[in-house]
């Protein structure tokens, strides 16, 4: 698994050694792969229009193959749901 976000790496390992997460991040100030999942949207915040990235989770097998994909999504409960979705992909190929 790997996280992506727009933080820069600094902010990332800070994240990663907080929470002694067990998966890597990878740094996108660029918004290269942003750009490349289409995840940017137009917010307006206090009357200004901003560039925020749309909560996603991309299902993506060893082949590169995108499973399935989840766009703007809350936190809660997320991560069970991702992981209902990964264990029934890995049963279904034993």
């Amino acid at each position: 698994m790997i996280g992506v976000s727009r933080d820069s790496i600094k902010s990332h390992e800070n994240f990663y050694k907080k929470y002694k997460l067990k998966i890597n991040l990878v740094s996108d100030e660029s918004e290269k792969l942003c750009s490349l999942f289409d995840v940017m949207r137009k917010k307006t915040i206090y009357g200004n229009v901003v560039n925020v990235v749309e909560r996603s989770t991309f299902f993506i097998d060893s082949t590169f193959f995108l499973k399935k994909s989840w766009r703007n999504v809350k936190a809660k409960g997320h991560a069970e749901e991702v992981l209902k979705e990964i264990n029934f992909y890995n049963k279904s190929w034993l």
